[in-house]
Protein backbone atom coordinates (compact mmCIF):
# COMPACT_ATOMS: atom_id res chain seq x y z
CA UNK A 1 0.00 0.00 0.00
CA UNK A 2 3.02 2.83 0.80
CA UNK A 3 4.74 1.57 -2.48
CA UNK A 4 1.65 2.25 -4.68
CA UNK A 5 1.21 5.81 -2.57
CA UNK A 6 5.00 6.44 -2.84
CA UNK A 7 5.27 5.43 -6.65
CA UNK A 8 2.09 7.14 -7.22
CA UNK A 9 3.45 10.67 -6.09
CA UNK A 10 6.85 10.09 -8.32
CA UNK A 11 5.30 9.27 -10.75
CA UNK A 12 2.59 12.07 -10.56
CA UNK A 13 5.37 14.43 -9.98
CA UNK A 14 7.04 13.04 -13.33
CA UNK A 15 3.91 14.00 -14.82
CA UNK A 16 3.81 17.56 -13.18
CA UNK A 17 7.20 17.98 -14.58
CA UNK A 18 6.54 16.96 -18.23
CA UNK A 19 3.56 19.02 -18.71
CA UNK A 20 5.61 22.58 -17.31
CA UNK A 21 8.38 21.79 -19.76
CA UNK A 22 5.99 21.08 -22.43
CA UNK A 23 4.52 25.19 -21.22
CA UNK A 24 7.48 26.50 -21.26
CA UNK A 25 8.89 25.05 -24.53
CA UNK A 26 5.45 26.31 -25.79
CA UNK A 27 5.72 29.95 -24.87
CA UNK A 28 9.21 30.47 -25.90
CA UNK A 29 10.28 32.12 -28.63
CA UNK A 30 13.71 31.05 -29.22
CA UNK A 31 14.79 27.94 -30.09
CA UNK A 32 17.70 28.25 -27.44
CA UNK A 33 15.46 29.36 -25.17
CA UNK A 34 13.44 26.08 -25.59
CA UNK A 35 15.88 23.93 -25.33
CA UNK A 36 16.35 25.05 -21.21
CA UNK A 37 13.07 23.91 -21.07
CA UNK A 38 13.54 20.45 -22.81
CA UNK A 39 16.44 19.17 -20.03
CA UNK A 40 13.93 18.80 -16.47
CA UNK A 41 11.85 16.79 -19.07
CA UNK A 42 14.36 14.77 -20.55
CA UNK A 43 16.32 14.38 -16.91
CA UNK A 44 14.74 14.73 -13.70
CA UNK A 45 11.18 13.04 -15.41
CA UNK A 46 12.87 9.66 -16.33
CA UNK A 47 15.05 9.96 -12.74
CA UNK A 48 11.51 10.39 -11.12
CA UNK A 49 10.59 7.23 -13.05
CA UNK A 50 13.52 5.28 -12.46
CA UNK A 51 12.62 6.00 -8.66
CA UNK A 52 8.83 4.93 -8.68
CA UNK A 53 9.82 1.69 -10.14
CA UNK A 54 12.52 0.95 -7.73
CA UNK A 55 10.05 1.89 -5.21
CA UNK A 56 7.71 -0.43 -7.08
CA UNK A 57 9.40 -3.05 -7.68
CA UNK A 58 12.46 -3.32 -5.03
CA UNK A 59 15.60 -4.18 -6.49
CA UNK A 60 15.50 -6.38 -9.27
CA UNK A 61 15.64 -6.82 -13.25
CA UNK A 62 13.23 -4.73 -13.96
CA UNK A 63 14.36 -1.64 -11.17
CA UNK A 64 18.37 -2.74 -12.78
CA UNK A 65 16.82 -1.87 -16.87
CA UNK A 66 15.29 1.20 -16.22
CA UNK A 67 18.53 2.02 -14.23
CA UNK A 68 20.70 1.38 -16.69
CA UNK A 69 18.35 3.50 -19.25
CA UNK A 70 18.73 6.20 -17.01
CA UNK A 71 21.97 6.02 -16.83
CA UNK A 72 22.44 6.18 -20.84
CA UNK A 73 19.80 9.15 -20.86
CA UNK A 74 21.61 10.95 -18.22
CA UNK A 75 25.09 10.53 -20.36
CA UNK A 76 23.47 11.34 -23.56
CA UNK A 77 21.26 14.02 -22.91
CA UNK A 78 24.18 16.48 -22.64
CA UNK A 79 25.53 15.61 -25.66
CA UNK A 80 22.39 15.92 -27.88
CA UNK A 81 21.63 19.02 -26.20
CA UNK A 82 25.37 20.28 -27.49
CA UNK A 83 24.57 18.46 -30.73
CA UNK A 84 21.26 20.37 -31.00
CA UNK A 85 22.48 24.06 -30.28
CA UNK A 86 25.37 23.31 -32.45
CA UNK A 87 22.99 22.58 -35.51
CA UNK A 88 20.85 25.38 -34.52
CA UNK A 89 23.87 27.78 -35.36
CA UNK A 90 24.92 26.29 -38.40
CA UNK A 91 21.67 26.68 -40.23
CA UNK A 92 20.96 30.40 -38.36
CA UNK A 93 24.87 31.36 -39.07
CA UNK A 94 26.12 28.63 -41.64
CA UNK A 95 28.73 27.84 -39.23
CA UNK A 96 29.48 27.02 -35.56
CA UNK A 97 32.55 28.81 -34.94
CA UNK A 98 31.97 32.38 -33.55
CA UNK A 99 34.91 34.21 -36.01
CA UNK A 100 33.00 32.90 -38.77
CA UNK A 101 29.65 33.72 -37.79
CA UNK A 102 29.28 36.95 -38.17
CA UNK A 103 31.01 37.26 -34.52
CA UNK A 104 34.13 40.02 -33.89
CA UNK A 105 36.94 37.37 -33.66
CA UNK A 106 38.98 38.32 -30.70
CA UNK A 107 41.65 40.71 -30.48
CA UNK A 108 44.48 42.33 -28.27
CA UNK A 109 43.36 45.75 -29.88
CA UNK A 110 42.58 48.65 -27.13
CA UNK A 111 38.98 49.44 -26.41
CA UNK A 112 37.15 51.95 -25.16
CA UNK A 113 33.95 51.55 -22.23
CA UNK A 114 31.54 50.70 -24.77
CA UNK A 115 33.03 48.17 -26.49
CA UNK A 116 34.59 49.47 -29.58
CA UNK A 117 37.79 49.28 -30.67
CA UNK A 118 40.04 52.93 -30.38
CA UNK A 119 40.83 54.56 -33.16
CA UNK A 120 43.82 56.73 -31.56
CA UNK A 121 46.57 55.26 -30.32
CA UNK A 122 47.39 53.96 -27.22
CA UNK A 123 48.97 57.02 -25.50
CA UNK A 124 47.15 59.73 -27.52
CA UNK A 125 43.77 58.84 -26.41
CA UNK A 126 41.32 61.81 -27.12
CA UNK A 127 38.27 62.62 -24.76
Amino acid sequence: MARDIVSGVLLGLAVVIVITASVGVLLMRDPYQKLHYVTPAALVAPALVALAVLVQTGLDEHSGETCLALLFMVIAGPFLSHATIRALRIREKGDWRLAKAGWPARDDAARDDAGRKDKAPAGKRQP
